[in-house]
């Protein structure tokens, strides 16, 4: 296998394997530039998941070749609403934010695969019939070398969660809301004295997060797995909360660091088919998303410093 067939074939499944982590990792830089710590990405990605996979049986025979579709944005509005108890929990009720992600993470879960055994009477659902689809990128994918690489049998979420990510740059960047929401995250105090409404901007935030996160879930439940279970997401969600903090909360930051981990989960699905590694046990492959996560956290890529108040609930009167 020459180096540029290589390409070829590991190309197209990293960018399928970035684009939940992308829709997830973007959701929670929205949350935490506001001021709020969003440990819950996984459970929302779940919900997602679930909700994705239980639209897309339900609503086959009446929505067709559109139902992977419309399934993201239930999938999206399921898990924003869910986000909402993070919300109460952390901005309204001021608990600590680590400890009600971590729960949402753990209702999540439970809740999702509860449901799953209510409905389907097992421990996993049926598997769907319309996944989201591949296709070749009109004209673009006949560019010699390039078209083969990033257009061709191409997931459409590939290409949207692309999208998401510079219009999640320009709206926190080029935007009023943006300068509001980064100005919340970084001194809610200062902002409500001018005027900025510090508690609904950080729900709206965390709303966001839930509803990209909810996305992120639904697209990986169908387009890698095809059917729900225990353990479908199965850390998708910490790997995205790696990648924000990696990207250094900046959304092409966030989508680099999505696209570095999807590469190296693709790697380890790939390498029986390479040939240099076909001999390596497929554990070490399997850990090595995770390795490097640690390894790019401790340091070595980089200071990363989160929005000061990122974590800190607001009193209002009271100074950080």
């Amino acid at each position: 296998m020459s180096f540029l067939e290589l390409l070829y074939f590991i190309v197209p499944i990293t960018i399928s394997y970035a684009a939940p982590l992308i829709f997830t990792s973007i959701g929670g830089v929205f949350s935490e530039r506001s001021g709020v710590v969003n440990i819950g990405l996984e459970g929302l990605m779940v919900m997602g998941a679930f909700i994705g996979i239980l639209f897309n049986l339900m609503y086959v025979d009446t929505f067709g070749a559109w139902t992977p579709w419309l399934a993201l944005i239930a999938a999206m509005l399921v898990a924003a609403i869910f986000s909402i108890l993070h919300a109460v929990a952390s901005i309204t009720f001021r608990a600590d934010q680590v400890v009600s992600g971590v729960a949402i993470n753990m209702l999540g879960i439970a809740v999702a695969l509860f449901s799953v055994k209510m409905i389907f009477g097992k421990g996993q659902t049926d598997f769907i019939q319309k996944s989201i689809p591949r296709f070749n990128v009109p004209i673009l994918h006949e560019i010699p070398v390039i078209g083969p690489l990033f257009f061709k049998g191409i997931y459409g979420s590939s290409i949207l969660a692309i999208m998401v990510a510079l219009i999640a740059w320009f709206i926190i960047y080029k935007t009023p809301f943006g300068l509001r929401l980064r100005a919340v995250g970084e001194h809610p105090m200062a902002a409500d004295t001018m005027g900025i409404n510090v508690t609904r901007l950080r729900y709206i935030a965390v709303i966001i997060s839930g509803g990209l996160a909810g996305i992120g879930g639904a697209i990986y439940s169908q387009t890698m797995t095809n059917d729900f279970g225990h353990a479908t997401i199965n850390g998708q969600g910490f790997m995205a909360l790696a990648a924000m903090i990696f990207g250094k909360w900046h959304p092409i930051g966030a989508m680099g660091a999505a696209l570095f981990f999807g590469f190296a989960q693709a790697l380890a699905i790939s390498a029986p088919g390479i040939p240099f590694l076909a001999n390596v046990p497929t554990v070490y492959l399997h850990i090595l998303p995770y390795v490097l996560t640690i390894l790019a956290l401790a340091g070595f890529i980089g200071r990363a410093n989160a929005p000061k108040a990122s974590g800190q609930p607001y009193i209002k009167g009271k100074r950080l």
